[in-house]
């Protein structure tokens, strides 16, 4: 019964694929035809695509961020299942320039914002890891 159902689902499918190899060749060759895009010129004087919205103070305001790449998060040190990121001692979830911390190891830590995951470790060279023992 299987046998029957696959034969009769194969050639229902080469019945539909009505492609030739001449056909499938056009394709590959459309694909790798070189495309011409936009000059430099043009996309720099294109208008910004980002919807900027300010009205009165009864209407909801809408302002897309803009990235800024030119701010770094840093791991300085780890202590206690804590984590000294920029300027603070940071517990697990709180927030990092939005990231959440998840986890804090021996030697790094996890931050999640969404889908995007970042992971910090400590420089080897240094001796920012500091242990509390008791007596």
């Amino acid at each position: 019964m299987k046998n029957t159902i696959l034969i009769v689902s194969l050639l229902t499918a080469s019945l539909h694929a009505n492609l030739s190899v001449e056909q499938i060749e056009n394709m590959v060759l459309k694909i790798h035809e070189k495309r011409v895009g936009f000059d430099l010129e043009t996309l720099e004087s294109t208008k910004n695509p980002f919807v900027v919205l300010k009205e009165d103070e009864n209407v909801a305001t809408f302002v897309i961020p803009e990235k800024n790449e030119d701010v770094k998060i840093s791991l300085h040190a780890l202590m206690s299942g804590k984590a000294y990121i920029n300027d603070g001692w940071k517990d697990i979830n709180e927030t990092v320039m939005g990231y959440t911390l998840k986890y804090v190891g021996k030697r790094g830590v996890v931050l999640r914002n969404g889908n995007h995951i970042k992971k910090l470790f400590l420089h080897e060279e240094r001796d920012n890891i500091i242990k509390i023992e008791g007596r």
